[in-house]
């Protein structure tokens, strides 16, 4: 297989990767466990908060010039009312964070190291802004007796301890999407977790 490629975007430079990151998002999402039905007319018009956003960053794993792998970041100042009201309530400044969004990789090029670098581009990326005190990103909880859960799933939660990041229980938002098979939207709980940016 061949050496994938990784690129670090920002801001507008995102705008003509716009279609190919929605779709993969698309493709990935309906795993578990987000288990979402997407929408790729959806998908691009929330990664245009990244494109519009001066100081956000796409990390793109690519595969000759096919995009296999994405991973996003933004000041959480530059994001959602809903995404920032739990780091309102907590009484921590939203100035303060940087926030990931999410990282999605297909299947046949995960186990090549390309989730520690996005984890490392996306850092670096707000190191070098020079303002942020906090990393932070959400995952979505899901009862691990779910019977949907592959038998063999492995979760990230040691890979994203390992590299510093802590679960804080209490800071959850709330989001509802369509799972496959079921149209209507449900909600569904994720808990951030944070990492002081050294």
């Amino acid at each position: 297989m061949a050496a994938i490629g990784v690129r670090r975007v920002a801001g507008r430079d995102l705008a003509p990767w716009l279609d190919a990151v929605a779709a993969l998002r698309v493709a990935v999402f309906r795993d578990w466990p987000y288990l979402y039905e997407g929408d790729p007319a959806y998908e691009r018009e929330y990664l245009r908060a990244y494109a519009d956003s001066a100081d956000s960053v796409v990390v793109l794993a690519l595969d000759g010039e096919r995009v296999v792998g994405a991973s996003t970041g933004l000041p959480l100042a530059d994001d959602t009312a809903e995404f920032q009201r739990p780091f309102l309530d907590a009484g921590r400044p939203v100035g303060d964070v940087f926030y990931f969004g999410e990282s999605v990789l297909l299947p046949d090029f995960r186990g090549q190291g390309l989730g520690h670098r996005f984890f490392d581009e996306r850092e670096s990326h707000a190191r070098a802004l020079g303002r942020f005190r906090w990393t932070a990103f959400c995952a979505v909880d899901r009862d691990p007796a779910d019977p949907r859960r592959p038998e063999h799933h492995r979760g990230n939660e040691a890979f994203w301890a390992k590299r510093g990041y802590v679960r804080q229980p209490g800071m959850t938002v709330r989001l509802a999407w369509p799972e496959p098979g079921h149209p209507s939207p449900t909600e569904k709980p994720l808990t951030f977790w944070l990492r002081p940016l050294p």
